[in-house]
């Protein structure tokens, strides 16, 4: 494996740094074969300067960075052709990634199960989970509190098959080939549970519209 600190920073803790080069290893065993070590540490040394500046906790920032990391390698693996399981990929835009796209991802995810693979993103993204849209999906028993703001890369965005927008405007991405919906669906931000439920059910409304569209069984 090539020299890890190459890419870190001096200024990061010896725990960080211990961290992203046992996410590397970790990285590295996943994607033997496919990707090499020096790719793999440039995409986790640009995950985690992505977070740097958005997280508010620090010792967190490792595991975003591996598992953002691993999103974008599967990605590259879809667009560079070493990875052929033909399931469709959605990807859901917002803003803040931090409410309708999370919500949607969870409502696709727990729909559609294995059948098809949903990402989401954010031009803006925020610095946590807006707690009124965590809380509305627990009221139909769907746990997003395990996913987090992420920005979107180029390889995510060609990877996808169909990319679902709301409210992102000019700065979502549009590469030609690629399926496209803009979903009018208004914006949780600063709303209280009992005024992101609409919002919610139009969300489910409209991933279960798409799953139909795209024969995906719900």
């Amino acid at each position: 494996m090539t020299d890890a600190t190459a890419y870190y920073h001096p200024d990061l803790s010896v725990d960080q740094q211990l961290a992203l080069r046992t996410a590397a290893t970790r990285l590295a065993r996943e994607f033997d074969g496919t990707y090499g070590a020096e790719t793999i540490e440039r995409f986790l040394h640009t995950s985690y300067e992505q977070f740097a500046t958005l997280s508010s906790v620090p010792n967190f920032l490792p595991l975003l960075a591996e598992r953002f990391t691993r999103q974008r390698l599967h990605a590259l693996a879809r667009v560079e052709g070493h990875h052929h399981d033909g399931k469709t990929v959605v990807l859901f835009l917002c803003t803040h990634n931090a409410g309708r796209s999370q919500m949607a991802l969870g409502f696709f995810t727990h729909l559609a199960g294995d059948r098809a693979v949903a990402w989401s993103g954010g031009s803006e993204p925020g610095r946590e989970i807006n707690p009124a849209a965590v809380a509305a999906m627990a009221e139909r028993g769907i746990d997003i509190t395990g996913e987090y703001p992420k920005p979107w890369t180029d390889e995510i965005v060609r990877a996808a098959t169909v990319v679902v927008t709301m409210g992102c405007g000019d700065a979502c991405p549009v590469f030609p080939g690629t399926r496209y919906e803009n979903w009018d669906v208004d914006d949780p931000a600063g709303l209280d549970v009992t005024a992101v439920r609409p919002i919610r059910d139009e969300l489910e409304r409209r991933v279960r519209a798409l799953l139909d569209q795209l024969a995906i069984p719900a």
